[in-house]
């Protein structure tokens, strides 16, 4: 059987559908968390990184919990960090860390809502337990 014309029809307007959703630009928020991930995960590498230079693993922690309000001053700590600037991975990670603590200060500053001020909740993240079933 050959599709008719408005089956073809609905098909591709389904299609148009599925794709302008995929394409919706992102909110503030959302680039910050994708932002804050994209750090916590990338220092997470470098540190376990094989070819990781000794002053890495002198640096403080690296992670970011957005809705806490101490992550700005965390931020400004990681990128005023005097140290591995001859790392090439260290400075790239400082300049994405520049650029979220910028975007969530000038940018997202009406759309972030900091639900804590834990300090020390950035220094010993919680894991979520994931239970086995």
């Amino acid at each position: 059987k050959v599709p008719t014309a408005k089956m073809l029809l609905s098909l591709i307007a389904l299609l148009s559908s599925a794709l302008l959703a995929n394409s919706a630009p992102p909110t503030c928020y959302s680039r910050v968390l994708s932002l804050s991930k994209e750090i916590t995960e990338s220092f997470k590498e470098l540190q376990t990184s094989k070819a990781v230079d000794s002053c890495v693993m002198m640096m403080p922690r690296l992670h970011l919990d957005v809705h806490n309000y101490c992550v700005l001053a965390k931020l400004r700590d990681f990128v005023a960090y005097p140290t591995c600037d001859r790392v090439l991975e260290v400075s790239e990670l400082k300049e994405k860390a520049r650029s979220l603590y910028t975007i969530m200060i000038s940018y997202c500053r009406r759309d972030l809502v900091f639900l804590t001020d834990d300090c020390n909740a950035l220094e010993i993240p919680i894991v979520p337990h994931i239970e086995s079933s």
